[in-house]
Order: structure tokens, then C-alpha cells, then sequence
């Protein structure tokens, strides 16, 4: 009898008791918005901003409504305009290309490697096409930061990170997001904080921080931000710089802070599920593991695996021989977006040529969440499961 899988792939864990009842709190206070606030207090927003800024190790922090105005926003606050052409990662998530497309920006795809990192080379080739990098760690894979940093430092390309699935990682124990000019991160329902929709925008730039601050819709009550620049930094952004409102409301800040305080604790919880499944895929025929460099310390909320030169039908037929067993596996190379997955050549407002090096990855990538609601044995189960799929498929002749 064959093994089922009866988790759920969508089931994270529940908001903490003491989450609850901070967030019970604002309820009953009445004060949901940021910046209601009565004499001398301050608001949930404001210390989880300042929260953040520490764990990060960012000079400054500002909470938004989401990851995708996250990016936006560092964008805006960096300059990009109407036209400008911004690189960033061909492998990544609808928001990333959106948030570039929002300001009237034109995306500049940039290839992936088997390992799903940005391609240097071709970076390097494109460096000429524009100064700004929307660099996506996408699922968590970090590439080599110090060597990305150099290239972009010679060429004058500034950086900003996208940092939705690798808070709480690291790359040569400098935190994810504190390399470029600023990062964006998320806390949405399956990122590793859960508020729902939520956001976070740092950077160590006070002008930078100023336009940001300005941007979520602080109109002129930045001085009750305190992990914001002081208010000289201010003195021109505020008349220059338009609302496109985007806070963050107390109620999301209450459920996020005792979450900040317990994510060290859900990385390595993440990490030892990782384990369990790379343990049992290691030595599958006809399936690649990615890679995962010594420096990097990565948040294992996902697990990626190639099917390295497989034709697309045998690859669907893993899927749904999966599917019929209760493993959802996402496919990055299907023909037609799904759910929450889609390609560079499926979003249609962006004018991206073919890139046949990064087709040829995504065209065996599998990926699958991995909530903290499974357990060790759980994941042993998922990774037998796929292992005979695979053995299955590839006994049959993938090509």
C-alpha cells in the first residue's frame, strides 16, 4: 500500500498567546492606527519598528502593509523614476517585477544559476542597463554577497534587497539585508513572521529613511517614528515628498512583536525539518538538491530540487503523482502561471527577451513549502513520497 501525506501545505502555526492578547489589548484601547496615541505613549508600531532595527542591526526601520510596499517604497525613496530601467532577479515572485512596474519602471530580467542565485555574468553583462539592483533572494537562496557587492560597487549599481524569505538568515553572519543601500521584508501569512499582510523597510541612509518615513503616510508625525532619522532629516523631504499611504496599523504590530522575539527559536525549527528532508532525497536518481554554501545561513520555510533535463510531461506527471499522495509540489517551469507561481515570460507588461540558461533551471525546478506545523516525521513521510515519485518516473525514462 502506497504511503499518503495528510498535512496541509497551508497550515501554519497559530499566533501565540501572548500575540493575542497584545493584539486583545489594542482592540479593547481603541487605538489601532499608528499614530493615535495618547500622552506619552508609544505606539505598538513604533516599538516593533525599533524592535526590528535591532534584530536586523538596521539604523533605521519603518513598518508598512506589506513586502511588495516595502520595495516600492525603497525604490521610490532611491530615486527610480518613470522609465528608468531597474535589474532584478528573473527568478522571483510576481511583487518583485510589480513593485518596479508600479512606479512606471521597466524591469531588467537577470539570469538564475542552478543553484537559484543571480547569475554574476550576466549581471555583469547587464550592468550597463541600468544603476539600481532589485536583488531578490528568492526562497531563500543567498548568493555570494561579498563577490555581488564588489561587482555592483565597481559598476556604481545600488542595491536594494529583497529580503521576503530570508528573514532571520544570513550571509557570512552579516544578516540578510544589510548589504545594500536598503532591504525590504515581509510578514506575510507564509513568511516567517505572520501578520497576515505586513512589511518592513530598513536601511542605515537618514535622507533615505526621511523619503521613506514621508512615503508610508506619516504626514508630519515622524517625530513619533523612533527608529526613524531625527527631524532635521526632514527639513526638505517633508514638502518634496508625496503620501502613497501604506502603515502599518498597531493590531498587526502587536501580533508581530512577541513573533520577533521567538524567530531564532522557529529558524532552527525550520532548519532541522530541512534536514530531514535533504536527508532523504540526497542520493534519488534523476533529482538534484541545491546547493547550500557554508557561508549562508538560510530560514529551510521552503525546499527546492531539480529535475535536470526532464521533458515537461514527466515532470507534470511527478506533480501530480505527488498531488495524488498529499505532497504539493509548485512546478517553475509549467507553461501557465499557478496560484502564487509564474515566471518572467508569463508577466506580459514586462518586454523580457528569452533567457534559454535560466529556462533550462526553472524547467526541472520543484518547490515546496515546508510550515512548522509538520513534523520530523512528517517531512521523512514528504520526502519518501517524492522519492517515489521520482524512482517512479525516472524508471519509466524522463526524456
Amino acid at each position: 500500500m502506497q504511503e499518503i501525506f495528510t498535512g496541509n501545505f497551508t497550515q501554519q502555526d497559530p499566533i501565540p498567546e501572548e500575540a493575542i492578547a497584545a493584539a486583545v489589548a489594542v482592540m479593547q484601547g481603541g487605538r489601532l492606527h499608528r499614530y493615535n496615541t495618547a500622552d506619552g505613549e508609544i505606539a505598538e508600531t513604533a516599538l516593533l519598528e525599533q524592535e526590528f532595527a535591532a534584530f536586523t542591526g538596521a539604523r533605521y526601520c519603518i513598518a508598512v502593509a506589506s513586502g511588495g510596499y516595502a520595495i516600492a517604497t525603497a525604490l521610490r525613496a532611491a530615486g527610480v523614476q518613470p522609465g528608468d530601467r531597474v535589474l532584478t532577479n528573473a527568478f522571483t515572485l510576481a511583487p518583485v517585477p510589480g513593485s518596479i512596474a508600479a512606479l512606471g519602471a521597466v524591469p531588467v530580467f537577470v539570469g538564475t544559476t542552478p543553484d537559484l542565485t543571480i547569475d554574476m555574468e550576466d549581471l555583469a553583462a547587464k550592468a550597463g542597463q541600468g544603476n539600481i539592483l532589485l536583488l531578490s533572494h528568492m526562497r531563500g537562496h543567498i548568493c555570494d554577497m561579498e563577490a555581488l557587492m564588489a561587482l555592483c560597487d565597481a559598476r556604481r549599481i545600488t542595491v536594494i534587497e529583497d529580503c521576503a524569505h530570508t528573514m532571520g538568515a544570513a550571509w557570512n553572519g552579516t544578516p540578510s539585508g544589510r548589504h545594500g543601500l536598503a532591504a525590504a521584508y515581509s510578514s506575510q501569512t507564509y513568511k516567517h513572521m505572520n501578520s497576515g499582510e505586513g512589511g518592513f523597510f530598513t536601511t542605515d541612509d537618514a535622507d533615505l529613511a526621511a523619503r521613506a518615513v514621508m512615503l508610508s503616510g506619516s504626514y508630519m508625525l515622524y517625530d513619533r517614528h523612533i527608529a526613524a532619522p531625527p527631524p532635521e532629516a526632514f527639513e526638505t523631504v517633508k514638502y518634496e515628498t508625496p503620501n502613497i499611504s501604506g502603515r502599518m496599523d498597531n493590531l498587526r504590530a502587536a501580533i508581530l512583536r512577541p513573533q520577533l522575539r521567538t524567530l531564532a527559536e522557529r529558524v532552527d525549527r525550520w532548519a532541522a525539518r530541512y534536514s530531514v528532508l535533504e536527508q532523504g532525497l540526497a542520493d534519488v536518481p534523476g533529482l538534484t538538491l541545491i546547493a547550500r554554501p557554508a557561508a549562508e545561513t538560510f530560514v529551510g520555510s521552503s525546499f527546492q530540487f531539480r529535475l535536470d533535463g526532464w521533458a515537461a510531461d514527466t515532470v507534470r506527471e511527478v506533480v501530480a503523482g505527488c498531488a495524488a499522495r498529499g505532497v504539493e509540489l509548485k512546478w517553475f517551469g509549467a507553461a501557465e502561471p499557478a496560484g502564487f507561481t509564474s515566471r518572467y515570460d508569463s508577466w506580459r507588461y514586462v518586454d523580457a527577451p528569452a533567457m534559454p540558461q535560466t529556462d533550462a533551471v526553472l524547467a526541472g525546478l520543484l518547490d515546496m513549502r515546508v510550515p512548522l506545523t509538520f513534523s520530523l516525521d512528517d517531512c521523512a513521510l514528504i520526502a519518501r513520497i517524492i522519492e517515489g515519485e521520482v524512482r517512479r518516473a525516472y524508471g519509466n525514462g524522463f526524456a
